[in-house]
Order: C-alpha cells, then structure tokens, then sequence
C-alpha cells in the first residue's frame, strides 16, 4: 500500500502541476557509482549507444536522435546486475539516484535514467501500472489554468505531439482503482535526466520509454523508493 501521507501530499502536488516539466534545474544528485557506467574514448560516444538513442523516424511523430552529450553516461540505458527481493518484471524507481530498473531473470535488470519530481512533490510505495498509452493526450488540472490562463484551450486535453509534456508514451500508476496521478512518461529535455525537475512524475528519454513500454504489460508492479 502505498503511504497514505505521501500519497495525499503528493496528489494533491500533481493536481497542482499535471506533470509539466517545470523550468528549475534542480541539482545532481551525489554521482552514482560509475561501476556499470558505460565506457567512452575522449569525447566520443560509443556506437551501441548512439543506435539506443537514435532519431525515430517511424514513430507517429518523428522523433530526433539524442544528444548524449548533454547527459552523464551513467544515466544510459543499460543491462545491469542488480539484486532486488522483487519479482521479477517489476519496475523499480530509485528516486534518490534518479534510475528506474526493470528487474529480469538472473540477477539483471535493464536500467534508465530518469527525471525526478522536486523536492516536496515527492512519493513513494507499492502500486501497479494500470494503463498504457503512446501519444498520450495532457489534460492540464483547473488549478494550473487559473495560474497560466494560455492553458485554458488545452482544458479538455492537448492533442499528442512533440510539445506535449507527456511525450511518446505515458504508464499510469494506480493503487487498487486509485489513479495516484502520477505517470511514468517521455521527455524532449534530456539535460532533465538525473535531476530533480517535473512535478511529482517520472520522466525518461523518448527512446527510453518506448523501449520500457514495449517491455511492461498492463498490470505490472512499480516500486517506488525514497531515501
């Protein structure tokens, strides 16, 4: 279950925010152990990487390559060792070292990098992805329109599309029949990766969350972890 004080602290912080990336950088958080950090000659980035994180063409919206320069290496997505008492299939978000882990057979996990919720918007439990969706629409809250009122035409949602602060894909957490209001969901702001920047939801690279949500079925266990 997840903490109710958290859960009502931090619901009514997505209602507040709807997920909008916010424009605070916040800061790093302390650099995670580099000891399944991807290795680089120079300045260059590895091949198998830069096929990862790829222009997609092919998708609905066409959507650009990444530039891996802008985000620590560590935060690539990687097959990693990882011991967890969860099962495996389960979803696992590291809040403090700002990784999300997909727990696998053997000891492994394939790990993102992520975006965190600012401090005061953060949560934390046990719950389930409920749905899945590609192209998301964004419905923004009321209380964010009565602050922005340029949001009031998106009040019944804004179409999917690269300016949509959802991205290429969102899973939505739920407890029992409870929408927690958060979503695991894409973004166009890699500097965002390993920082502590949206409104109470996760947020991973478009190419990222794609290849999570092809992973993932509906119904799927998320942890999500504080310090």
């Amino acid at each position: 279950m997840l903490n109710r004080r958290l859960f009502l602290a931090s619901a009514a912080a997505a209602l507040a925010a709807g997920c909008q990336s916010g424009h605070h950088k916040g800061p790093l958080p302390p650099r995670p152990s580099p000891a399944n950090a991807p290795a680089t000659t120079g300045s260059s980035i590895a091949p198998e990487y830069q096929q990862l994180y790829r222009a997609m063409p092919e998708e609905r919206f066409p959507i650009p390559a990444v530039d891996l320069s802008k985000i620590d290496p560590v935060y690539y997505r990687q097959l990693v060792d990882y011991s967890a008492p969860e099962p495996v299939g389960t979803i696992v978000v590291d809040t403090p070292n700002r990784f999300l882990y997909l727990t696998m057979e053997g000891g492994k996990a394939m790990r993102y990098g992520v975006g965190i919720g600012r401090a005061g918007f953060s949560w934390g439990g046990r719950a389930r992805i409920q749905h899945k969706k590609a192209w998301p629409t964004w419905t923004p809250p009321a209380e964010m329109i009565a602050r922005e009122p340029k949001l009031e035409k998106y009040r019944d949602g804004m179409p999917p599309g690269p300016q949509n602060p959802l991205g290429a894909r969102a899973l939505y957490i739920f407890e029992g029949n409870r929408d927690t209001l958060y979503r695991l969901h894409g973004t166009t702001e890699p500097w965002s990766i390993g920082r502590a920047v949206s409104s109470g939801c996760v947020r991973l690279l478009q190419q990222d969350v794609i290849d999570l949500y092809k992973r993932v079925p509906e119904g799927t266990p998320i942890v999500v972890r504080q310090a």
